[in-house]
């Protein structure tokens, strides 16, 4: 039998790792809990860990090379999330580990998320309800339809597809800038990134966080921007420079934002920049809905179902440096 070990603390654990996925590890091996309801550090996981054979690991607990070399028994440390930025899939596979990432199934959820922030930030509608509620300034202001309006979308994966479904009905203009995919849907336009800056009504970045699209949305994009323009990112933190957006907010050189990421601790918006008239700041919670994070850790149940049976799964970004893994299969443990 495999041992496995779950980082998740336990109120994390509520959330995000529910008792069915819980019970879906336990039926494929002895499982072990993280004690505590905070991240462990590697100290603590390696030593907790340390006849595990599979870890499967939380967003916030990283996977530093040191653990790796720590740990010569672990055979596969498997990510409850897509990004695996705070993984050393190089250490990993230095020690012959497997390392696997979960898909994207919060996509409806955050396209979902994206829609509502549009409509919320060009509608005043969060300032109003809490100027409602607390008795303050209930001047009306002019809101705007996404009616008419051009939607500029940075990045053609998984989640801005799911958005440009959505906002069909609505009758927008929908443009795109992926230099790595093909549009083929004729309601949408794929233009160059200057053009779709310059034209959007709504800018929406749906890159993938990597060091080309680092600080994306900086100076230079945003004075490229309508001052009357809406800027909504739920994708990552890292694709703005916060001091940019914040200085272009200040400025009149955008009219808004939304976001629910950032660079804060759990990829939260960063409280300076959220608190700032125009902005609409939610705390990382696109993705939070039942049918969201119970598809990424059932997906991890199935991975570690194909490990302890000595194969790489779908989502293993490392399989042929994964040395170890022929320790599991035919009788299982390392």
């Amino acid at each position: 039998m495999a041992t496995i070990f779950l980082t998740h603390p336990e109120s994390t654990r509520r959330l995000f790792y529910r008792e069915a996925a819980v019970d879906g590890l336990r039926q494929l091996g002895t499982l072990r809990l993280n004690p505590h309801d905070r991240p462990l550090t590697m100290a603590e996981l390696a030593e907790m860990a340390a006849d595990s054979d599979v870890v499967v690991s939380d967003p916030r607990t990283p996977g530093e090379g040191a653990l790796f070399d720590a740990m010569p028994g672990l055979v596969a440390f498997v990510r409850c999330a897509v990004d695996i930025r705070n993984v050393d899939v190089a250490g990993a596979s230095r020690n012959g580990v497997l390392v696997t990432r979960a898909g994207p199934g919060f996509g409806p959820a955050v396209a979902e998320w994206i829609v509502g922030a549009m409509i919320g930030l060009a509608r005043g509608t969060v300032e109003y309800a809490v100027a409602y509620r607390t008795g303050g300034d209930l001047t009306h202001r002019m809101g705007r339809e996404i009616r008419g309006s051009t939607v500029g979308i940075i990045g053609y994966g998984t989640i801005a597809k799911r958005v440009c479904r959505l906002l069909a009905p609505f009758e927008a203009r929908i443009l795109v800038h992926d230099p790595y995919a093909t549009v083929d849907d004729p309601a949408i336009t794929q233009v160059d990134l200057a053009t779709l800056v310059a034209e959007a009504d709504f800018l929406v970045p749906l890159a993938v966080a990597t060091p080309e699209t680092e600080n994306l949305v900086g100076a230079e994009l945003l004075a490229a921007m309508k001052p009357t323009a809406l800027l909504v990112n739920a994708s990552r933190g890292n694709l703005m420079d916060e001091a940019a957006v914040a200085a272009a907010l200040d400025g009149g050189r955008i009219a808004g934002l939304a976001m629910d990421v950032g660079r804060a601790e759990g990829q939260m918006p960063m409280p300076d920049l959220a608190r700032r008239p125009g902005v609409l700041a939610t705390p990382h919670i696109g993705g939070l809905t039942p049918e969201a994070s119970a598809y990424q850790a059932m997906e991890t149940v199935r991975q570690v179902a194909d490990i302890v049976r000595g194969i790489a799964p779908p989502g293993a970004v490392n399989a042929a440096d994964a040395t170890r893994l022929v320790r599991l299969g035919n009788g299982g443990g390392a």
